[in-house]
């Protein structure tokens, strides 16, 4: 079993992969977001750093990818690499921020070996509005994320929603995250182990 949990900046993803992945018992691998040195600068000079950035989080996934999720037998992964190419690196492209001769070396590199990658079984889509995003960002305080332009989480939560729509690697479970505050409310965790239960997702089978 290989969950995948999608969605914007600050959406809520790494709090829903730590919960599922106790209640379910999978192996948690999340995106790695403080190793990524690019990133402070990504965020105060985008056009100089996006390649940069954006080749980081592609080689990192592409590690995890080919070291965790295709050998693992039940795992939870926080983001994945069809996201990066889909709609970070594409809002890039299309900001006009990522020349065409970068995005089309990024392209490469991933259409590359993303063939030989495991899909997800189940993708886990949350979806937030800008508000909530921009509301849950300031509560984690990154200081390089506080200023992150609302337009940008706006552009991208557009990405997501296409992604989701034309997403066919697996069956997709959407949350509402603007509804649903599964971190510090019980009733709304319950809610979820409910829904993304109803698609098939259920705790091992243990032997005495």
């Amino acid at each position: 079993m290989y969950v995948a949990v999608a969605g914007n900046i600050g959406v809520g993803k790494s709090s829903l992969t730590r919960l599922l992945s106790e209640r379910y018992r999978l192996e948690p691998i999340y995106e790695a977001v403080d190793e990524n040195p690019y990133l402070p600068d990504f965020y105060r000079d985008m056009r100089r750093w996006a390649f940069h950035s954006q080749m980081f989080f592609l080689a990192e996934r592409l590690r995890q990818h080919l070291r965790q999720v295709n050998p693992g037998e039940r795992v939870i992964q926080d983001r994945t690499v069809y996201e990066d190419a889909a709609i970070f690196a594409r809002a890039l492209w299309r900001d006009g921020v990522l020349s065409d001769r970068d995005h089309d070396a990024y392209l490469r590199m991933y259409e590359a070996i993303a063939a030989t990658l495991r899909p997800p079984d189940l993708l886990i889509y949350l979806r937030a509005s800008v508000p909530t995003l921009r509301a849950r960002i300031a509560l984690r305080g990154r200081d390089y994320e506080s200023s992150i332009d609302p337009t940008y989480l706006g552009r991208l939560n557009e990405l997501y929603d296409a992604f989701a729509d034309g997403y066919a690697l697996s069956r997709v479970v959407v949350l509402d995250a603007d509804a649903l505050d599964f971190v510090r409310h019980e009733r709304d965790l319950r809610t979820v182990f409910a829904t993304v239960e109803r698609f098939g997702l259920t705790p091992p089978l243990v032997r005495g």
